[in-house]
């Protein structure tokens, strides 16, 4: 028999930025239903981010540890995934499981309903044989799934995508990554520092494709210097598997077939909203989801990955406060994304804010740059072995003020807070040339860049 129950707002997916959203209203007052078909927290911390970067933080302590001889003595290591794993089930998602996240959820007042959604309409969405109708709102926060790409063969076999490699507890021998992006980037470094033979494939004609070319080169040089080998501008025509000879796997432009016992498909994600649903909830099939107030009709918000301004937490978090005082009727600025920070946490780091130069053109501004590369400061100097990297900046010469920069390497997500205070609040270029810089820091090559990007003018 089917029921009917009433709620003030539903919030639909309970990743990170929905999670934020009905317990910030359940906390306040409002009778919020919350609906999750996976786990409360969503990718981030149980698959992404969070586990990621206890990855990456180990992998990183074996590079730092083969760095000592002839800096600091001498230093042999052993790789061990087996802490690593441990880590990842037993301190960041308690084997998977989200009763704490549950808990939170419904001790600030909340009604949690596990299952999977379908959205009926602007204010009814159905789980299993129960409806729940909205009276002030309804939030999608659906969030993204992994794509794979159709390339022949390919859905036949048994691929791995990131919560595969982020479940493992053995390693393979061997792993095939097809994506040159963030996410396919830092597993493969994870993964070669641990021993495992690393192949990267990317179709695109660079890896990083989405950032500067300067940090493209840099990574590519980093991770063949390790070890890797990466192969751009080949996209895979064919992929096929057997139990004893693992992968195979054609692209163009190479001589020969591709071998891996693994392969991890890392070529992008979707959002998880379908055409049907958008059109039930009043928007155009196509182009922009959201308004600069995260609404899709009147009074139906959708917010992170699904509304397609930029598929990362803070940016969840950011829509969450946002979609809050909507809802609450608080004033609060609308949301911008032209200062948007990113980073790919490979090793040197790469952080980006803003418009690449690329982007800057083709936006029609008249752009002028500024690089400074960071082995070249007194920081990158005295740190040694490790030390590649760069500052890039992206100004609008007309108005006199950044528009984007990149922050690449060591600790390069960190010195990219300066630029994206500068990009946010479009610091004018002057006033940023007269601030005092410390030394010896990595950000301090920031004021170099700017001596580089005046001398161009």
């Amino acid at each position: 028999m089917s029921t009917t129950e009433q709620a003030e707002v539903v919030v639909v997916g309970l990743g990170v930025g929905g999670e934020a959203v009905g317990g910030a209203l359940a906390k306040a007052g409002v009778d919020v239903v919350g609906i999750e078909a996976e786990l409360v927290g969503g990718e981030c911390p149980y698959w992404g981010c969070i586990p990621s970067k206890m990855m990456i933080r180990a992998g990183n302590l074996l590079a730092e540890a083969r760095r000592v001889p002839g800096t600091a003595g001498e230093a042999s290591v052993t790789p061990d995934w087996a802490p690593v794993a441990r880590r990842i089930r037993e301190e960041a998602t308690a084997d998977w499981d989200d009763a704490i996240a549950v808990d939170r959820f419904t001790a600030a007042g909340g009604r949690f309903v596990r299952g999977r959604a379908e959205i009926l309409g602007p204010d009814r969405v159905r789980v299993g044989e129960s409806e729940y109708v909205a009276s002030r709102g309804l939030v999608v926060a659906t969030g993204t799934e992994p794509v794979a790409p159709p390339i022949d063969g390919l859905s036949e076999t048994p691929f791995w995508t990131n919560r595969d490699v982020i479940r493992a507890e053995t390693l393979p021998e061997s792993l095939l990554v097809l994506g040159g992006g963030a996410i396919g980037l830092e597993i493969a470094q994870i993964y070669a520092r641990f021993g495992v033979r690393v192949t990267v494939v990317e179709a695109a004609p660079r890896i990083l494709p989405m950032e500067e070319p300067e940090a493209s080169e840099l990574i590519g040089g980093v991770l063949e210097a390790e070890g890797l080998t990466v192969h751009a501008g080949t996209p895979v025509t064919h992929v096929s598997y057997d139990d004893g000879r693992g992968f195979t796997v054609t692209a163009d432009g190479l001589p020969g077939e591709l071998h891996a016992e693994k392969l991890l498909v890392a070529t992008g994600r979707r959002p998880r909203l379908t055409p049907g649903t958008r059109a039930v909830l009043g928007a155009a099939p196509d182009g922009d989801l959201v308004d600069d107030r995260l609404r899709v009709a009147e009074r139906v918000w959708a917010i992170g990955d699904v509304a397609g301004k930029g598929a990362f937490t803070h940016v969840a978090t950011y829509h969450a406060e946002i979609v809050v005082r909507e809802i609450l009727g608080q004033a609060g600025p609308a949301a911008d994304h032209h200062a948007l920070p990113r980073v790919t946490f490979t090793d040197p780091e790469v952080g980006a804010v803003g418009l690449t130069e690329s982007a800057a053109r083709e936006a029609g501004l008249t752009v002028a740059t500024g690089i400074q590369q960071v082995p070249s400061t007194t920081r990158g100097w005295i740190h040694g072995t490790g030390n590649e990297g760069f500052i890039k900046l992206v100004a609008d010469a007309d108005a006199g003020y950044l528009v984007g920069a990149t922050s690449a390497g060591p600790h390069g997500g960190e010195v990219l807070g300066a630029l994206a205070v500068a990009v946010h609040a479009r610091v004018p270029i002057s006033r940023l040339e007269s601030m005092i810089y410390a030394y010896p820091t990595f950000h301090r090559g920031i004021q170099d860049a700017l001596r580089d990007l005046r001398s161009a003018d």
